[in-house]
């Protein structure tokens, strides 16, 4: 079993956690943690493009010259996607990116991106995580006692409204509650700040 340091609030170690080896200490699946974040990056997109198609440019009701006798080629409109300012053909039209692979497959890659983590020794474990009042001040004396000066996950068992908004101003630092862990913002931070009733609400789900 994994076992890494476990922090009080101040930054100060007070002893061990062991991790659950089928969450947190299984061999990382590169193949399934690509194709989870290509499905999520895929879910993020608007698809909101579109363009024009020959029946939706304005004009062209009547035929440009006579079918026959002018030497030129045959024309209908002047919408044509052959013509400048017509219509395009075979154009993007709005549509939904989003998709979804088998939940086996979605569950290795969350293991394998907390495996991962693990492995690059960017998982700090705290007791708690608790303020009074939002204060941004106090989110970075906590971050700055473990050591973390970068993108940083910031995970609660449940939702802190104080823990959300003190995170909420500082760049490249996010919160999210232990049931919204996904693998595109465990690779997309440096480092896991997760708390300990988080880490057994996450392993519950997953082992």
């Amino acid at each position: 079993m994994p076992k890494v340091t476990l922090y009080n609030q101040t930054g100060s170690q007070v002893g061990d956690i062991e991790l659950s080896d089928s969450v947190f200490g299984i061999e990382p699946n590169e193949s399934v943690l690509f194709d989870a974040v290509v499905m999520q990056q895929a879910s993020l997109r608007q698809g909101t493009h579109a363009v024009k198609g020959r029946s939706d440019v304005r004009g062209g009701g009547k035929k440009p010259w006579r079918q026959k006798g002018t030497g030129r080629a045959r024309h209908g409109t002047i919408r044509s996607p052959i013509w400048v300012g017509g219509g395009v053909a075979f154009g993007p039209q709005p549509r939904s990116y989003s998709y979804k692979l088998p939940k086996k497959q979605r569950r290795l890659a969350l293991k394998s991106a907390l495996s991962s983590k693990v492995n690059a020794e960017e998982v700090r474990v705290l007791e708690g995580l608790n303020f009074e009042a939002p204060k941004t001040k106090e989110m970075l004396s906590v971050l700055n006692g473990l050591s973390v000066e970068r993108k940083a996950l910031v995970v609660t068992a449940d939702y802190n409204q104080a823990v959300a908004l003190s995170v909420n101003n500082i760049p490249g630092v996010k919160f999210v509650t232990a049931d919204g862990v996904n693998v595109l913002d465990v690779l997309n931070h440096d480092h896991l700040v997760i708390t300990q009733d988080a880490v057994k609400k996450v392993e519950e789900v997953l082992a």
